[in-house]
């Protein structure tokens, strides 16, 4: 079996920013990072998180910093001279969203099967205080069709504390094993991406559980 590509190296930009934010997220903050283990070291991987806060990116990324490097969608309307250079340089790679269909999933998929880290947030946009309740997250299957169609581990992992942030509330952060996929070879694609979505957001929801009782 051929070894996993080499995980690549991070841009000068993504090193400044995160040696930068390290200290801000680590010490201010008092993030704990739990379950850093269960993080393949090397080769492709989906990083599936849930999605509190926009801020939820930093305390996640600083977590494997630097030894990976992370990548992120982002609306390609951001690409604008000179942020989009800055959002390269972080990992950010542009995204359609009024039709973000084969494109976003073809380039997050070479990005896996070359040794990235992609992240993703399966629950589609972050849970506004007191909307969750009322409107209930519809999880997208995007994170496992990566996952699956470049072959590489699908991770679950799990932020809290993002939305207390100006009260300087604590930050945890915490990841999981990868999920068992290979079971799921044998079924359609559609089907394979439905059952491992159903998978992830289980695993998820236990790491927030387990966030939550600390």
């Amino acid at each position: 079996m051929a070894n996993p590509p080499a995980a690549p190296r991070p841009s000068f930009v993504y090193l400044l920013i995160g040696s930068v934010s390290w200290p801000v997220v680590r010490w201010l903050y008092r993030v704990r990072w739990i379950g850093r283990a269960n993080v393949p070291a090397g080769g492709g991987m989906v990083l599936a998180c849930n999605h509190v806060s926009n801020f939820d990116p930093w305390p996640l990324s600083l977590g494997l910093f630097p030894g990976r490097f992370l990548c992120y969608m982002a609306k390609r309307e951001l690409f604008w001279w000179p942020l989009g250079i800055v959002l390269r340089g972080c990992g950010c790679f542009p995204v359609d969203r009024e039709n973000p269909g084969r494109d976003a999933l073809a380039t997050a998929v070479d990005l896996c099967r070359t040794g990235n880290v992609v992240v993703m947030f399966p629950e589609g946009t972050r849970r506004a205080k007191g909307l969750r309740k009322r409107h209930e997250a519809e999880p997208q299957t995007g994170a496992a069709r990566i996952a699956l169609r470049a072959g590489v581990p699908l991770v679950p992992a799990a932020v809290g504390g993002t939305d207390r942030l100006v009260r300087l509330g604590r930050l945890a952060v915490a990841y999981g094993p990868p999920l068992e996929l290979d079971d799921l070879a044998s079924l359609p694609r559609r089907e394979a991406a439905e059952v491992a979505t159903e998978r992830l957001m289980a695993a998820i929801a236990e790491l927030e559980r387990g966030l939550a009782r600390r």
